[in-house]
């Protein structure tokens, strides 16, 4: 437990959410700031950032319940979609350091746009050095 940690404070009970889900290992509970009513996080129990810090059965068990979660909202909200998003670091828009996804209820007329401008590449090579360096740097 991480004790400046917002979300490690929900873990052990010192702070309120209004929980959805709860196992061994994970917690998922409403958002107090929702996108879109319904909108749920779910995080590990154990303090863990960035993502790329995870040990890999945490994240084998986190998506498992981001995927539960996904199903329950179709189902009781009959949702015509769900946005599900993770972000790393302050200029991803992480807010809280703790790995948390967001799953996120869609519907067709619930006024929520992203504020996504798709930009193409100048040239195509600039598209296949860039996937260079990724593939490089894989461990």
């Amino acid at each position: 437990m991480n004790t400046d940690c917002i979300f490690c404070k929900i873990v052990a009970g010192q702070l309120p959410c209004c929980k959805v889900y709860e196992d061994t290992d994970t917690l998922a509970f409403m958002d107090i700031g929702p996108i879109v009513p319904g909108h749920t996080l779910v995080i590990p129990r154990m303090h863990v950032d960035p993502l790329m810090a995870a040990p890999p059965e945490v994240l084998q068990k986190l998506i498992v319940v981001v995927q539960k979660i996904a199903r329950a909202q179709l189902k009781a909200f009959k949702a015509d979609g769900i946005n599900v998003i993770q972000s790393n670091g302050r200029a991803a828009g992480q807010l809280v350091p703790h790995l948390h996804f967001h799953v996120i209820p869609r519907f067709a007329a619930d006024g929520h746009h992203w504020n996504w401008i798709p930009r193409p590449y100048a040239k195509s090579e600039e598209m296949g050095a860039l996937a260079e360096k990724i593939r490089g740097a894989l461990e």
